[in-house]
């Protein structure tokens, strides 16, 4: 086995890549433009953003690259506008865990009967009506709520525009779904049902199993330390943000018609080369079971993740170079900043404005590594 895929060593690794007329990554608190450091404007790009392109890329390599047995431990935990309770309670629903203590009321109620028909297309899944004018008639109307949402999801329903306007003019109605929803319950705290929740989500959650979660907001299936960590990256020479007009003839609204053009905005740095370090733990590995497909869809995924994630605002983003240094002992054989020391990038003397990653010396002393140390270079 190559040493950079065996998940039971240590790999300590140096990731480079460079920006050239791109935001690599915005701060929302600074107006989106490119994050910097105040201190000395060197550029950072943090380790979350790294990790989105990364989720990015697996989650498209399991759609078209795997067959079904496999795609089925790609899932992403963290996607993109999902909802991480909905992923917890899936694990939950697999393993036939309960997800609630439930609880049922007969409705006797006229008032209430018809508040809750009109209710019930509004309902969340986690209740269930029955409605004695759709089945036999010898069954009376009941409501069954399984006690499975967490509190904020509950609060959101209250809060929908129709369900509020319906407790507003039924003040009946209203009292009986929340007397209904305060007698069911959350299920028993059992170690054992949330570990097994966990192990289903760290064999089915890709990103789980290479940066951990937590996964206790709602149904409780504990916290996972994830295998591989990532820093921020961090440019090696200071940058230079530009807040640019630009400016189009098309107006947004009937209104601004007779405007002649409108401006926006457009955020960038002219170059910036960064750098980022990532560390991977073989014993947390083997709590959350990294294989060593996963490792190489990580290496794979660092090299071709910035080819999805191309657009006018990124600029042209680069990978320049992937450094990993793996330990044959699980505890590591030598400190992981001394192997970073290794790896050297320099401005040329003859440079006194970087604008291209050719204006950069990038030396690796391969010398004398030391021992049961083992140095890959990807690119």
């Amino acid at each position: 086995m190559t040493h950079h895929l065996n998940p039971n060593y240590r790999h300590d690794f140096v990731l480079l890549f460079d920006v050239i007329d791109g935001n690599p990554n915005g701060d929302p608190d600074g107006g989106n433009m490119p994050r910097t450091d105040a201190e000395n404007s060197h550029g950072l790009v943090t380790d979350v953003c790294l990790k989105r392109k990364i989720r990015n890329y697996v989650a498209t390599y399991a759609e078209y690259e795997t067959t079904e047995a496999e795609k089925e431990r790609l899932n992403i935990f963290v996607e993109h506008h999902g909802v991480l309770n909905e992923q917890i309670r899936r694990a939950y629903v697999a393993e036939g865990i309960p997800v609630g203590k439930s609880a049922s009321k007969i409705v006797e109620d006229e008032q209430v009967l018809n508040g809750i028909r009109e209710l019930k297309v509004y309902l969340p899944s986690a209740f269930t009506f029955t409605d004695n004018d759709e089945d036999s008639g010898e069954v009376d109307a009941s409501l069954e709520y399984s006690g499975e949402l967490s509190d904020d999801e509950i609060k959101e329903f209250y809060e929908l525009d129709e369900v509020a306007e319906l407790f507003k003019q039924n003040k009946k109605l209203s009292k009986f779904i929340k007397e209904l929803v305060k007698k069911a319950g959350k299920p028993d705290k059992n170690r054992a049902n949330a570990e097994k929740a966990q192990k289903w989500m760290c064999n089915n959650f890709y990103d789980i199993r290479m940066f951990g979660a937590v996964l206790s907001t709602g149904l409780n299936a504990g916290q996972v330390r994830g295998a591989m960590q990532l820093t921020f990256g961090r440019s090696l020479d200071p940058v230079q943000p530009q807040d640019l007009a630009i400016t189009r003839v098309a107006v947004t609204d009937v209104k601004d018609r007779e405007k002649l053009q409108t401006i926006g905005r457009k955020t960038l740095i002219p170059y910036g080369l960064y750098l980022s370090h990532g560390f991977y733990s073989p014993s947390f590995a083997a709590k959350t079971g990294v294989s060593e497909a996963d490792l190489e869809l990580f290496w794979e995924a660092l090299i071709k993740m910035w080819e999805l994630d191309r657009s006018a605002s990124r600029g042209m983003m680069s990978p320049q170079g992937l450094y990993i240094f793996s330990h044959e002992s699980k505890l590591g054989n030598a400190p992981a900043h001394k192997l970073f020391e290794r790896i050297q990038v320099k401005l040329k003397p003859e440079v006194t404005i970087p604008r291209k990653f050719s204006d950069y010396e990038v030396s690796v002393d391969r010398e004398q590594l030391p021992e049961n140390v083992h140095l890959t270079q990807l690119i």
